[in-house]
């Protein structure tokens, strides 16, 4: 994998990556990743620290930003929460949609907008919890906008609960997994050109073109924080989603280094409260 070193125009990443996305919805809808078939017979899609973490959320409003299907949105209606899922791509919209009618959660919402327009298409409206990440924070460019965004639909009472994908791990080749090839401080745009998806990497596609950008952690908590959120607690694992590096072992539903290995944090989560 090499990213071009030219940086793109500034006006190009939403073009380029909503292209991307849309295009790969009917990939992850019927593809084996996301099996909508076991999730529609109850397959939960939610981590065993998302939910410890974020707590009892039976009658909460919950919003998650960058929702894509609906796959973990529909996981916290199935909890109990009342939940409206947002997303810059309208196919993922119109599946997620399907995919609530298909089982059966009637009061749910759809809504296609741009992340930094979300607080402006839901017209102002905050809710009990706001949801987001699993690979949701490198599609942004600026995450000082991100978080006043994010924190404005928050009710006063209410918290932020982000779980995503460790910054630490983008510094990391690819090959062995242990072996640090990037620059963890680079914030520069980085283009990438690939074909296929992390769903199914064999699979044909024709808008390959993604600007992504990275965001340590302290960017991040910091920005939150600006916006008026105070930081309940960081937390770091050792586990990831998908096959990230080659050297990734499957175990008890996360990808982790193989046994004997130094352990390094491929995940993390966080929860950011607003003041009564």
């Amino acid at each position: 994998m090499s990213a071009e070193t030219t940086a793109p125009d500034p006006g190009d990443w939403l073009e380029h990556n909503r292209a991307n996305w849309d295009e790969r919805v009917p990939i992850h809808v019927d593809g084996r990743f996301y099996d909508l078939a076991g999730f529609v017979a109850g397959r939960e899609t939610l981590t065993a620290f998302e939910l410890s973490e974020v707590g009892d959320v039976r009658g909460k409003r919950l919003l998650h930003l960058q929702s894509h299907i609906g796959t973990e949105t529909l996981g916290w209606a199935r909890h109990g929460a009342v939940v409206t899922g947002l997303d810059f791509s309208e196919p993922a919209m119109k599946a997620a949609a399907s995919l609530a009618e298909r089982i059966g959660v009637t009061d749910s919402r759809w809504v296609t907008a741009n992340v930094y327009d979300a607080a402006e298409a839901l017209g102002g409206e905050q809710f009990d919890i706001v949801y987001t990440g699993k690979g949701a924070l490198c599609w942004l460019p600026d995450i000082e906008q991100w978080a006043r965004v994010a924190a404005s639909m928050v009710k006063p009472g209410g918290f932020l609960y982000l779980s995503e994908f460790h910054p630490f791990g983008n510094t990391l080749s690819e090959e062995d997994g242990r072996t640090v090839a990037y620059d963890y401080f680079n914030r520069s745009p980085q283009v990438w050109d690939e074909p296929g998806t992390y769903a199914d990497f064999e699979a044909q596609t024709q808008k390959n073109v993604t600007v992504q950008f990275d965001h340590g952690i302290g960017d991040i908590v910091s920005a939150l924080i600006a916006a008026g959120l105070r930081l309940e607690f960081l937390h770091e694992y050792d586990v990831t989603m998908f096959e990230r590096f080659r050297v990734l072992e499957e175990r008890d539903g996360f990808f982790r280094l193989p046994e004997g290995m130094p352990r390094v944090p491929l995940m993390y989560s966080l929860r950011a409260s607003k003041a009564d």
